[in-house]
Order: structure tokens, then C-alpha cells, then sequence
């Protein structure tokens, strides 16, 4: 272990070891992307997905390594037991700081199929990152806004096709679909700002999650509810990096996504609309209860 360096030093050394594991990962996942652009055979596609998985789950073994060589991480973790690498999931997450993507990969690498999320379209010219999230098949979200469709309404619909055909991979093989619902993380002040009517979260965007879950096709129909609480308060990454994270603190329930969910029109349709937020609202009451709950057991200070 390493974590009796300072802090600092601690960090510059943590964060080369994650950037040699991410060079590492990088070099055969551009070797395999240039391979997948150039042969398009249906098969081959199919057996280059399945190595860039491997690859990418090697890598995420390697964070996890490194994680247990530097750090001094309490991890209380509960309903992780019956999950299945032959599943397809959605994974649904409340937010407090990018280091709850570090938590996913550590609890759930070898469990579950390798995490996606969904991305804006533009994403994918972000340099290097852009190519690697498409040969890893991450889902390129194309979407409109209310204004752009009004006057485009022929356009109406397009960007849901396109992401469902952006998914249509996945049929070969599972995936499990990560997704903050409330769309930003957790902070007083934007929980202020909102006058989100919950104690501990933001409100959620089921219109987002709505379109994720029907550009899937009903092809997954599992969630993992995932709640997470830092009973010393949150970090971000770097505080990540130097250590300053003791206790992390998770819950995770499976629960089946009610069938009626699965293909409705949550844009155009008020009736599927007004339900779907009602099912929505439940399960983030439920998760504020958990983390009030949470927070009683371990003292937390509101």
C-alpha cells in the first residue's frame, strides 16, 4: 500500500499509474478501432466488439489495482451478490462528483457487463476519446430541441431512430447502459436553485431516461438502482487521487422495468408522459428515504 504518502504526492503518483494503465489500454483498443473501421463484415464486427470489451475490462482491472495499491477506502457495499455478466442492465445512479464513476467501476468490473453511457453525437470528435467510445460501441445520442423540431417537424422522431440504430449491436451481446438521471451532480446550491421537493437529491430527468430506455427496444428490461453516500462528505477526483476519500458507503436494488415503459412515446404522449414521471418520482423518494436512512446510521451531518 501506498497511502501513507502525502497527499499530494500521493496523487502525482496515483494519477501516473491510471495514465500508464490508460496507455496501455489505448494502444491495441486504436490498433482494433482501425481494424473495425476497415473490415465491415458482420462477423468480424461482432468478434472485434468482443476484444475491445476484453481489452477495456483489463483496463478497468487496472484502475481497480491501482485504487487498492493507493488508497485506504472503508467500502460498505450491499446488493451486489446475484448479478450476472450474461444480463443487459441499465444502471440508474444519484450524482455528487465524477468520482461516483471511479465507485461504479469498482464495484461492479467483473459483475456486470462493461459500463456505456449515452453521448452527444458531437462527442465523437473529441479527440482520441471519440474514437475509442465508438469502437468501444458507446451509443451517440443525436437529439433536438422542442424549438429545432417546431420548425422541423418532419424531423420529428429522427433522433430516436438514429439512437436505435446506434443500439442495435447490442443485440449480440450484454451491456449494461449507465445513467445519472438527475443529469448534473448534487450540490446545495443547485438544490436551492431547483427547489427540488427531495432532501438529499436533484429532481430527475425522465425525459432523458425515458429516451434511453426506448431507444433500447425493450431489449433491456433490468435496472440496477444504485445509491451512493460518502459519510464524510464527497470528493472529487483529485481529492480522489490524494487519498482523502475514507468511507464510501453503497446500495444497489434490481428491480425490472415495468413492460409499459419499455416502447412508449414519452415526447408525444401526455398519458405514457404523466406515468412514466409518477414511476420515476416513486423510485427517487424511495432512494431519498434510503440515503436519509443512510445518513441517521452514520451520522451524517445535513
Amino acid at each position: 500500500m501506498l497511502s501513507f504518502l502525502k497527499a499530494q504526492l500521493l496523487g502525482v503518483v496515483t494519477i501516473v499509474l491510471m495514465a500508464l494503465d490508460l496507455i496501455l489500454a489505448m494502444i491495441p483498443i486504436y490498433i482494433l478501432s482501425l481494424l473495425k473501421f476497415i473490415i465491415r463484415l458482420p462477423a468480424w464486427q461482432r468478434v472485434c466488439a468482443r476484444m475491445l470489451m476484453r481489452i477495456a475490462t483489463t483496463w478497468m482491472w487496472g484502475i481497480i489495482f491501482i485504487l487498492k495499491l493507493t488508497q485506504n477506502i472503508s467500502w460498505d457495499v450491499e446488493g451486489i451478490d446475484d448479478l450476472s455478466l450474461d444480463e443487459w442492465y441499465f444502471v440508474n445512479s444519484n450524482h455528487q462528483s465524477w468520482t461516483d464513476i471511479i465507485i461504479m467501476i469498482k464495484i461492479f468490473t467483473g459483475r456486470i457487463p462493461f459500463l456505456k453511457f449515452f453521448l452527444k453525437q458531437e462527442l465523437f470528435w473529441v479527440p482520441m476519446l471519440g474514437t475509442a467510445w465508438w469502437a468501444l460501441d458507446y451509443p451517440f445520442m443525436k437529439r433536438y430541441s422542442k424549438a429545432f423540431l417546431e420548425k422541423h417537424p418532419e424531423l420529428r422522431g429522427k433522433d430516436l431512430e438514429v439512437t436505435r440504430k446506434a443500439c442495435e449491436r447490442y443485440k449480440h451481446s450484454p451491456v449494461s447502459v449507465l445513467n445519472f438521471i438527475e443529469g448534473t451532480r448534487f450540490t446545495p446550491e443547485k438544490h436551492r436553485k431547483q427547489e427540488s421537493p427531495y432532501r438529499h437529491l436533484l429532481r430527475p430527468k425522465a425525459g432523458g431516461f425515458a429516451f434511453a430506455i426506448s431507444a433500447m427496444t425493450g431489449k433491456i428490461t433490468n435496472m440496477l438502482d444504485v445509491t451512493v453516500v460518502y459519510p464524510d462528505g464527497p470528493v472529487n477526483f483529485w481529492e480522489l487521487l490524494c487519498g482523502r476519500l475514507s468511507r464510501v458507503v453503497v446500495r444497489v436494488r434490481q428491480l425490472v422495468i415495468p413492460e409499459e415503459f419499455l416502447y412508449g412515446n414519452y415526447q408525444d404522449d401526455p398519458d405514457f408522459r404523466e406515468r412514466f414521471q409518477a414511476w420515476v418520482s416513486k423510485l427517487w423518494d424511495e432512494k431519498d428515504e434510503l440515503i436519509e436512512s443512510l445518513s441517521r446510521e452514520y451520522k451524517i451531518a445535513n
